[in-house]
């Protein structure tokens, strides 16, 4: 917007003689702007703060809003301004806005770049895409922390899952449970060139067939972005940027003590501040949208698909275990040289061990090894002792038991005579015992 001197030095030029190009590359505005306060005949208004608003931040909400910036100073205007709403405050979007600029400056600038969005048809595509938070997960206490993201790219409706892995289980799951929050799946799913989902050879990605799969048992096309192409999947990017620069600072607030308290944490600010709300593009709120949009929507499979992990294992002897991720878990000893298949469903927490279709084991998730099962390591022991039992079966029988040897008998004579064989002293003839007696 032109300044008061501003287009008192537009007014000169134009005397002189100056187009209203030359006015406008001088001035730095576009022709348009200087052409219509030309025919305004008259300098822009003073802005002002809307009516029936608080014109300034008072006493008590600027301390208030120096604490929120001392605790992050990252936090966005739109960030603070749900705070302070939740605490009562009446103020106007504008008037804050004014307040934080003088207290901190102007946080970023639009970026020159000029770009025009992608349009889809409703129910055409939808996008999806990994974002890494290991730096916050490190600072809250979590460990790794990647968040999952996709988004539907008609109605913009979006959706987040945090988990401690970006490996293909954690895809298949975050976009099953994408397809569960939408009520359905669109024709085209687009994302980057994820390394789980396939492998690039020779400037061509391949999708593998687990992914293949997964897409075909839903009923839409994978489709990956050529290398370079950042804009076609612009959508899902931008989001990303939200999450980072908007939720992310709010949660740092009071972080989260889990990863499950995160997105419950996460899915409570979707549907209170990012789905009812007009989209800046589209004018309509993705809720609206996604009402409009739901019956494009191809319907979910009957039966969930299974996202868990699956891996042969081969149990080999002496011991009844297979290992999963450096840690033993037991199976029925009768399966010592057959092959298994390891299952480990999506942060269930639990290892099942299958043979044949069915579970023959089912083990906590744990650091150490191994993890026996009672009944595995009873069968395992009673395998193990046999040959020794069968010895010992031998000597004493179940059945008849051994009787223990009688403690030697103490013979208790009374008082009085008994009668005891005479000494036969002709025995010791010779060896001059009567002499020595004598």
């Amino acid at each position: 917007m032109l300044t008061q001197e501003e287009y008192m030095d537009v007014v000169a030029l134009r005397r002189q003689g100056w187009t209203i190009g030359q006015i406008a590359d001088a001035l730095g505005h576009h022709p348009a702007t200087v052409s219509s306060w030309l025919k305004r005949g008259g300098p822009p208004p003073k802005r002002g703060a809307p009516a029936g608003h608080a014109a300034v931040v008072d006493e008590r909400w600027a301390a208030r809003i120096a604490v929120l910036l001392e605790a992050n100073s990252e936090l966005l205007a739109t960030s603070v301004e749900r705070i302070l709403r939740a605490e009562g405050w009446v103020g106007s979007y504008e008037t804050l806005v004014r307040h934080l600029r003088a207290v901190r400056g102007v946080r970023r600038r639009r970026s020159a770049q000029v770009s025009v969005p992608i349009e889809t048809a409703a129910g055409a595509e939808f996008q999806f895409d990994w974002s890494d938070c290991c730096d916050w997960g490190q600072v809250w206490g979590l460990g790794e922390l990647q968040c999952f993201g996709a988004v539907l790219c008609w109605s913009r409706r979006r959706h987040w899952w945090f988990a401690p892995s970006l490996d293909r289980p954690h895809t298949f799951e975050g976009l099953v449970r994408f397809f569960e929050d939408v009520g359905g799946v669109a024709a085209v799913g687009r994302t980057d060139r994820m390394g789980c989902l396939g492998t690039t050879r020779g400037g061509v990605f391949r999708f593998c067939p687990e992914a293949v799969d997964f897409a075909r048992y839903h009923g839409f096309a994978l489709k990956a972005c050529a290398s370079g192409d950042a804009k076609r999947k612009g959508k899902i990017e931008r989001i990303f940027g939200e999450l980072n620069s908007a939720f992310m600072q709010e949660m740092a607030l009071a972080p989260p003590a889990s990863i499950g308290e995160l997105n419950r944490r996460c899915e409570r600010w979707l549907n209170s501040f990012v789905h009812p709300r007009a989209h800046r593009v589209t004018g309509e709120a993705p809720d609206v949208r996604l009402a409009a949009e739901a019956s494009l929507l191809a319907p979910l499979p009957r039966a969930r698909y299974d996202t868990a992990r699956r891996e042969p294992r081969v149990v080999n002897a002496p011991l009844p275990l297979v290992e999963v991720d450096t840690v033993a878990y037991s199976v029925p000893p009768d399966l010592v040289g057959a092959t298994v298949e390891v299952r480990v469903p999506v942060d269930a927490g639990i290892v099942e061990i299958v043979h044949h279709g069915s579970v023959v084991g089912r083990h906590r998730l744990a650091a150490v090894g191994p993890v026996w099962d009672p009944a595995h390591r009873a069968a395992a022991e009673a395998i193990a002792l046999a040959p020794h039992r069968r010895h010992l079966r031998l000597m004493a029988p179940p059945s008849e038991p051994a009787t223990a040897p009688a403690p030697d008998a103490v013979l208790e004579l009374g008082g009085g005579d008994y009668d005891v064989a005479p000494v036969d002293l002709a025995r010791y003839d010779g060896c001059g015992c009567q002499g020595a007696g004598s």
